[in-house]
């Protein structure tokens, strides 16, 4: 595989959190929107590099859900199943980006107004009944995404992989034990994050076990990576360590790890299952390092996908060679100016839609 091959134009349906995002930093005090949520980041990334993409979820046509349908569709992300009923408010999450004493940046999350802080929607799952109508429609999907387990996500997920589709799932937590583990037997890639996963695996006392998925990724953070699969190309004996590209010019780290997955799915997955199951080590560690140099490119901006908007996909190909023979990025960034976020946030607030604008709450 080489760093601009894009095969065909595989499909790729998801469901979980889809967002609307509100950045918030020393720079933008009045903030960026964004469309967000791991699989709203990971699904938008998949189409930026060629996919055909399409979110599975509930959200109400109000004023948030617009910023999202607008940020999607400049996309080139596929909505017909955006809507489903019954129709539930679009959760909006507010990042922080602060700088610690050492001028280090941090980002922090909060699902609270800025202004009156009241609480914004949170997620709601898509359910079982509402499933139904999609599934008579997905054609020729190579992956079915899923970051929240619910039995709606878990039927759409099997209904997938009847027609040779790969499993990717990125959970966050654990919520109702036996549908976690429903989701780990049917899933085939595996990806959490040891800061945010490790704990909770363990105080459920769930182990991966050869029933599991065929290839399992821990993210450590600065650390790298750690691997491991039992692929028919290639099998581990254990974990193998994957170490991480450095940043010269870290912006922020938000949205790091759905450009890795989305690297890495675009590697291992445009063939579906059949194409996973044959894939070898060299294909495993490329997809693995295709994923890291994304991630590593995407902390020079702000936001979870701040740097998509600064070039092509063709553009980006050819900066990741370097990025890839470096192992780091180097090169100074310039984010582009999306839509400020001050003027809209009484219009997307329930709360502030009823208080008068400036009292306090």
């Amino acid at each position: 595989m080489t760093v601009g091959q894009i095969s065909g134009c595989p499909r790729v349906y998801g469901t979980g959190l889809i967002a609307l995002d509100l950045v918030v930093s020393q720079d933008r005090p009045k903030g960026c929107l964004w469309a967000g949520g791991t699989c709203g980041n990971v699904l938008s990334i998949l189409a930026f590099l060629g996919w055909e993409a399409f979110p599975v979820g509930r959200l109400r046509r109000d004023r948030a859900a617009d910023y999202v349908r607008a940020d999607l569709e400049r996309r080139g992300v596929r909505l017909d199943f955006l809507h489903l009923e019954p129709a539930s408010d679009t959760p909006v999450i507010l990042q922080r980006i602060i700088r610690d004493a050492s001028g280090v940046p941090f980002h922090t999350f909060s699902w609270r107004c800025p202004h009156c802080g009241g609480r914004f929607p949170r997620y709601s799952a898509v359910p079982q009944t509402a499933i139904r109508s999609v599934l008579a429609q997905v054609d020729e999907p190579r992956v079915f995404f899923l970051d929240r387990v619910s039995r709606g996500a878990l039927a759409l997920a099997e209904a997938c992989v009847e027609q040779g589709a790969i499993v990717v799932f990125e959970p966050s937590g654990v919520g109702e034990v036996e549908l976690f583990r429903e989701a780990l037997r049917v899933s085939h890639i595996l990806k959490y994050s040891h800061e945010r996963m490790r704990a909770h695996l363990e105080s459920a006392e769930l182990e991966i076990d050869e029933g599991g998925p065929l290839l399992e990724i821990e993210t450590l953070g600065r650390g790298g990576l750690s691997y491991r699969c039992r692929l028919g190309g290639y099998t581990t004996t254990g974990w193998e360590r994957v170490a991480a590209f450095r940043v010269n010019a870290l912006r922020d780290t938000s949205g790091a790890g759905d450009w890795c997955t989305a690297g890495i799915v675009s590697r291992l997955a445009s063939n579906g299952s059949v194409g996973l199951r044959s894939s070898s080590r060299s294909d495993v560690i490329e997809a693995l390092a295709f994923g890291q140099a994304l991630a590593a490119w995407n902390c020079g901006f702000e936001g979870a996908r701040g740097g998509m908007d600064t070039m092509s996909r063709e553009q980006l190909l050819v900066g990741l060679s370097r990025i890839l023979q470096e192992k780091a990025v180097d090169q100074p960034t310039a984010d582009p100016i999306p839509q400020e976020a001050v003027e809209v946030l009484h219009g997307i607030c329930s709360r502030c839609l009823v208080q008068p604008q400036g009292e306090d709450s």
